[in-house]
């Protein structure tokens, strides 16, 4: 059985911070269905779109396990509609602009009237209250005002873009567990409530362990690229044959880790040596000590270099690109990566999910297509007959 099978979901998220809130909850068992626009669906499907006519990538990594519906929310009927879905369902989602479900009269206060077990989540750049809240945002404005590019980047250059999401999908998770903690609350309430989760907020969340630097100097936190200054030799390391992408990083902290390290680089001669046993004075020649190790990394390729450290009880990662993450074996092997059949993409590689339950095992199927599921999920929850749904969709509201 899954974890979240008791668990229905109403999805209006759109774009990547929503979606990838109700991705998760669907692994691991929701009942998760997508109500968005008729003919044009929701903005992820064509937003990055590669070919005409098929949904985005983008849309297709975010929306795994799901179902779909479509139902036009600026009609009358297709509001009515909704309400009465609101019945049957545990959990609504919206990432909206301020003030979108208040205008369509479907905001919390209308919605627990009709459901007092409901639980409506908000996702919003900057939240529903407080001077900023007006303001959008997107994934890269969330990293800026959170302070993710403050502490990301080259020392003395300018501030840079993460590469992750978190911004987006960071705030989707953070959501997804403001979704559960409520859900476990109404089982001693019996009543719902209304989650929230800002981007900016969780962002800041994320940069909580670099801020401890201001609190210990009461100095604006420095960026220092790929290094940690006070533990030599973490750094990064090229490898052979010297692409793009031919790094590793390594991090020791300990003694034991560093005689590791010089015992792996045929360099026993200089354990003990003064210069270097104790980190305070590694620190001091980090350059001599990243040359050191250099010298040895750009003889081997990267795997081989992570699998000689790992063996020896070091931590070293192999930086892998994304074609080395749709194929690698290990990963495959704990099921993170995925193969799953499209029904217009085709077969494809995608990650699954990081959540691991040994009761609870997930099984990956595709996004949907849009209104995949109308007869389905109407006729299931609302008792609607194929010629009432021809109805609506004559009408405009699905």
């Amino acid at each position: 059985m899954s974890a979240l099978d008791h668990v229905r979901i109403l999805d209006l998220s759109h774009y990547e911070a929503g979606p990838s809130c109700t991705e998760l909850l669907a692994f691991l068992g929701a009942d998760v269905i997508k109500v968005e626009p008729p003919h044009i669906g929701e903005a992820g499907r064509t937003i990055f779109a590669d070919k005409p006519g098929l949904d985005s990538y983008f849309f297709v990594l975010l929306n795994a396990n799901k179902r779909s519906v479509t139902l036009n929310l600026k009609t009358e009927s297709g509001r009515t509609v909704f309400q009465t879905l609101v019945k049957e369902v545990d959990v609504v989602l919206e990432n909206f602009s301020l003030g979108t479900m208040e205008a369509l009269g479907l905001d919390y206060e209308a919605l627990r009237a009709i459901n007092p077990r409901l639980i409506y989540a908000t996702i919003k750049g900057f939240g529903t209250y407080g001077p900023w809240s007006t303001y959008k945002s997107f994934n890269t404005v969330g990293m800026a005002v959170g302070g993710a590019l403050s502490v990301t980047g080259l020392p003395g250059g300018p501030p840079l873009k993460p590469g992750p999401t978190i911004g987006d999908t960071g705030t989707g998770i953070h959501c997804a567990v403001g979704i559960l903690a409520a859900l476990l609350q109404r089982q001693k309430t019996g009543q719902g409530q209304h989650v929230e989760v800002s981007m900016q907020d969780a962002v800041v969340n994320y940069c909580r362990v670099p801020f401890r630097h201001h609190l210990e100097t009461n100095q604006v936190v420095e960026r220092t690229g790929n290094r940690l200054q006070h533990a030599a030799p973490t750094d990064l390391y090229p490898c052979y044959p010297g692409g793009r992408n031919d790094y590793v990083y390594l991090m020791a902290t300990t003694p034991e880790m560093w005689d590791g390290i010089l015992r792996v680089i045929g360099r026993d001669d200089l354990m003990g040596d003064p210069r270097y046993a104790a980190r305070g004075e590694r620190n001091k020649r980090f350059d001599e000590v990243h040359l050191l190790i250099r010298t040895w990394t750009e003889q081997y390729d990267k795997h081989t270099v992570m699998q000689k450290f790992g063996e020896a009880g070091i931590p070293c990662g192999a930086v892998l690109d994304s074609r080395d993450i749709l194929a690698d074996p290990h990963l495959h092997a704990r099921g993170m990566i995925v193969e799953v059949e499209h029904p217009t993409r085709g077969t494809m590689n995608m990650a699954g999910c990081a959540v691991q339950l040994t009761d609870s095992p997930v099984a990956v199927t595709p996004a949907p297509l849009l209104g995949q599921h109308n007869e389905e999920v109407y006729g299931e929850l609302l008792g609607l007959s194929p010629e009432a749904l021809q109805a609506l969709a004559k009408d405009g509201v699905i």
